[in-house]
């Protein structure tokens, strides 16, 4: 058994936080269905992590047929995911009002960039406009250069799908008191701004400077919270704010604690980080892991991503596994009584179609019929 084992998921296809979000729900033991929209197949697809562990229903949302089927599916599961831009479902026919009219306990979530209302509601973006209106883009980055873009892990995956899983789960518990349904209203920039919260109390407390990159304790401007570059090319990263690691730290590097006294003079961080980089170029990244792993210097090499699944750290704690030939994390977090797993890798789009729609009752001639002509475009509508 999983933490959600019998609880049912629809997803509506979409791209990136929607189906993490699904993936992780997934993990945890719900059946996650997936309306796909596309008959699409390629080696991308069969490589998306995020698939795993669902089943794919071919539904073209434009048929009456097909919606009616997908109210149907709805009127038993408790979790729709809605991915699109506002009021898509709604001119579709599977709106919050149609879907909770069919099924009260129903968990509607919504998962936009912008949010449902609002000047740029309907307007196409991606994570790094969200995370652009945010100051978090702004904060990141080297002094005098422009900033650096995180990944999409800000915006569409800390800020979206991970959140969004939070806002179902809390919406599930309250339901199971309540018995009533409702809508979560997830937004990437909402996400976004929520992960700033400590940089918001700092800059309040006049302990960040907002106008300047480089130049505060965690954006690199401490010499103590940055990565270095080894006698190799590859690099470090030390991150000891704390007094007695730091002072680990000035040990293991070999430097004279007493030109360090001041850790926190700012006036001194320039030319403090000049010695330490210079003192980590003596060395490779593997020597100094033989030097500082496992100590309270607040340590640790700088890996690729392919490098990260075979580190001892990692492989002790089997935070790896490879399914269909794909390296990908295990779920997170872990139960130690109601373990996640993941249960199969990316199913063929429209695989389980015949199988969840004749569950419901449905002929095996309208099955086919309600597949036939699904567009194979792409995600115009997606947040």
């Amino acid at each position: 058994m999983s933490p959600l084992n019998g609880y049912t998921v629809i997803e509506l296809a979409g791209i990136g936080p929607a189906p993490m979000a699904g993936m992780m729900l997934a993990d945890m033991g719900a059946e996650v269905i997936r309306i796909e929209r596309s008959t699409s197949v390629s080696e991308r697809r069969a490589k998306d992590v995020s698939l795993r562990g669902k089943k794919s229903v071919m539904l073209d949302l434009k048929d009456p047929r097909a919606v009616r089927a997908l109210l149907q599916m709805i009127e038993s599961a408790d979790v729709l995911i809605d991915p699109y831009r506002p009021l898509t479902c709604e001119k579709l026919g599977i709106g919050p009002d149609e879907c909770l009219s069919r099924n009260p306990r129903l968990v509607f979530a919504r998962m936009t960039g912008w949010g449902q209302h609002g000047p740029q509601a309907m307007a196409a973006g991606h994570d790094i406009n969200y995370i652009a209106l945010t100051g978090a883009l702004h904060a990141i980055g080297r002094a005098g250069e422009r900033p650096v873009v995180p990944l999409n892990l800000v915006g569409d995956m800390g800020g979206g799908g991970t959140l969004l899983v939070v806002g179902i789960l809390a919406a599930l518990l309250e339901t199971r008191g309540s018995g009533k349904g409702q809508v979560v209203d997830c937004a990437m920039v909402d996400g976004a701004i929520q992960q700033m919260w400590m940089f918001q109390g700092m800059l309040a407390a006049g302990a960040w400077d907002d106008g300047a990159r480089e130049a505060n304790l965690l954006d690199g401007g401490a010499y103590f919270y940055d990565c270095y570059e080894c006698a190799d090319g590859r690099y470090i990263s030390l991150g000891a704010i704390e007094p007695q690691f730091h002072a680990t730290m000035i040990t293991l590097l070999g430097l004279d604690p007493g030109d360090f006294a001041d850790q926190h003079d700012k006036t001194q961080w320039p030319a403090l980080k000049q010695a330490i980089a210079a003192a980590v170029r003596t060395k490779t990244r593997d020597e100094w892991c033989r030097i500082m792993e496992g100590t309270d210097a607040c340590f640790a090499p700088v890996l690729r991503m392919s490098e990260a699944p075979a580190h001892p750290a990692n492989v002790a704690r089997e935070c790896f596994v490879e399914i269909d030939g794909v390296v990908q994390a295990v779920p997170a977090p872990r139960f130690s009584r109601t373990p996640s797993r993941v249960r199969r890798g990316a199913p063929v789009p429209g695989e389980h179609t015949a199988q969840v729609l004749a569950a419901m009752g449905i002929a095996p001639c309208d099955v086919a019929a309600l597949a036939k002509g699904v567009g194979t475009g792409g995600s115009a509508d997606a947040p």
